[in-house]
């Protein structure tokens, strides 16, 4: 009892000092409050895409490759608390965030019974020269949030990023899709044959990334799933 109120206390006393900050609106957190304010949590664009089979996901990535599920848990636009939360997740060491995010996530998707039939979730990879850049992958942090609220095994390696891909960001469609060819590999493709895959990533666009890596896995033997943190 005494080392949880001392525990509190310097909680409390370092809150002074560095308080944490809401990821969505910049304001201090109150005690029970974790990564985003309630305010910023009551007001996310959930898109409860899992509900429904033909959602956005899904029509978007219709015809690039074949598939059993398709969600984003966000809806994306620009300058709102969704475009300052991933900002903060991927360019502000935060993936504490994606993580708490993915934990979210995964425990709706385990009361509506979606997504539960998966054996192993894969986070899309960075390259190894953008990792050492960053410090960690925030899809790995994603996909272990989702894996711990589903009670499933995530396997961080089971893709590779081989080649070194440009920003997407001012590509074109085709350009994007160019720009991922051939740049992931499948880690272990014979013990992952037969499973279902949950592949992860943080935000859909075009869907380049998410079909160059699907490919991999499928030509594997995986039957695919797939989860962002968003879709813009």
């Amino acid at each position: 009892m005494m080392n949880n109120q001392f525990s509190q206390y310097l909680s409390d006393f370092l809150a002074l000092f560095f308080p944490e900050i809401c990821a969505g609106c910049g304001h201090v957190l109150v005690r029970q409050e974790k990564q985003l304010c309630t305010s910023c949590l009551f007001h996310l664009p959930i898109t409860n895409f899992h509900l429904d089979l033909n959602n956005q996901v899904a029509r978007q990535l219709w015809g690039k490759f074949p598939f059993e599920n398709a969600t984003a848990m966000l809806l994306l636009k620009k300058e709102t608390r969704v475009e300052r939360i991933l900002y903060q997740i991927k360019y502000a060491n935060r993936p504490q965030l994606a993580y708490f995010l993915g934990r979210q996530y995964g425990e709706t998707l385990v009361k509506s019974l979606v997504f539960t039939n998966v054996d192993v979730i894969i986070p899309i990879p960075l390259h190894k020269k953008k990792l050492k850049k960053r410090g960690y992958n925030q899809s790995f942090y994603l996909a272990k949030g989702i894996g711990m609220a589903l009670s499933k095994p995530v396997l961080e390696h089971g893709l590779i990023r081989v080649g070194e891909s440009v920003s997407q960001t001012k590509k074109s469609r085709l350009e994007r899709y160019d720009n991922v060819q051939n740049v992931f590999l499948c880690a272990d493709g014979h013990s992952l044959k037969g499973k279902r895959v949950l592949l992860v990533d943080d935000v859909l666009t075009t869907g380049a990334t998410l079909t160059a890596a699907a490919e991999q896995l499928i030509a594997a033997g995986c039957t695919i799933s797939v989860l962002t943190l968003a879709r813009a």
